[in-house]
Formats: C-alpha cells, sequence, structure tokens
C-alpha cells in the first residue's frame, strides 16, 4: 500500500529553497480514497492500544491526529508555533533542515501517566518531533510512538528519535 500512497504525494523541487524536494502530502489529503486508506492503516496500528490522547504537531499533524482521534475516542492535544496558544504554554526550541523553529504546548494539555502517540506528516531530520516529545516527557506523557505518514530515510531523523518507537507509513530512501 505504500506505493499507492506515494502516487498521491506531489514532488515539488526546490521548495522551500534551492535543492530541496518538498514531499507535498496535501495532495495526499485531497485524494478521497489516499486519504482513507493511510487514516485505516494508522487505526489498525493503535486500535488494540489505543492512545489517550494523539499529539498533532502544527500544521499538517493536526489532520492526522483529528482523524485518528475521532475513530479511536481519543483525545487531541495540538503542539504549535508560538504564540498560537492563549493558555500557560512550554516552549522550546529546536534545528530544522533550513533554520530554527520554536514550539509551544498548553501546560495543562497532557496529564501525568497519559499515554500518548505523536502524529505529524513528515520525518526530515527529527528536529521538530524530537522537539514535540520533549515537552509532552517534560509534562508527564507516556509516549507509545511517533508516527508519521511520510518518513525522508537519507535525511537520518530516526537518529534523533531513537528513544522512541517509530512508525511511518512511506518511506523515502
Amino acid at each position: 500500500m505504500p506505493a499507492e500512497l506515494k502516487k498521491s504525494i506531489r514532488e515539488i523541487p526546490d521548495f522551500p529553497k534551492k535543492g530541496i524536494l518538498f514531499y507535498d502530502i496535501t495532495t495526499l489529503f485531497a485524494d478521497a480514497r489516499a486519504f482513507r486508506r493511510s487514516m485505516d492503516m494508522f487505526v489498525h496500528r493503535y486500535i488494540d492500544r489505543k492512545p489517550d490522547v494523539f499529539v498533532g504537531v502544527e500544521a499538517r499533524g493536526f489532520l492526522i491526529a483529528s482523524a485518528l482521534a475521532y475513530a479511536l475516542g481519543s483525545g487531541v492535544v495540538v503542539v504549535r508555533k508560538p504564540g498560537k496558544l492563549p493558555y500557560k504554554t512550554n516552549r522550546l526550541s529546536y534545528d530544522l533542515e533550513y533554520g530554527s523553529n520554536e514550539i509551544e504546548i498548553h501546560q495543562d494539555a497532557v496529564k501525568p501517566g497519559q499515554s500518548v502517540v505523536l502524529v505529524d506528516d513528515l520525518l526530515a531530520t527529527g528536529g521538530t518531533m524530537n522537539a514535540a516529545a520533549t515537552l509532552v516527557e517534560d509534562l508527564g506523557g507516556e509516549i507509545q510512538e511517533l508516527a508519521f505518514l511520510v518518513e525522508l530515510s537519507f535525511l537520518n531523523g530516526r537518529s534523533k528519535l531513537s528513544r522512541h518507537e517509530i512508525h511511518s507509513l512511506v518511506k523515502y530512501d
């Protein structure tokens, strides 16, 4: 099935800067069959070990986390860019493939001991998800797994995330 999903992902050269090949999953989201299939694959993975919450990382991770939480009866938590959350937050800086950024989570978003699956669209260098996982762990969340639609294996993002189990539906080597 990953080959079927790959066909629905648009590749855009030189975005967001020259030399980078961007994997645009908005085309997968727009393809009803591919979107349903990808969400079904995740649901089947988590149906027997249903987490308390799915944590979606800004912004496409929100879509995936929401669909999974709805299907499995779990809660949804969001990790956002600074200044977007209205309540008290914890913030963390991290490095990207082509710069740096910061993310935040509400201080009461994850309760100590809650089981969590963190979800994002793409694993590249691992910086964003590493920061998100650290924020969740700092709140006492117990991370079951880090889940991605797409993994760019050639960027070795898994190395930053080796303390966690990782699952991705589609891999580009």
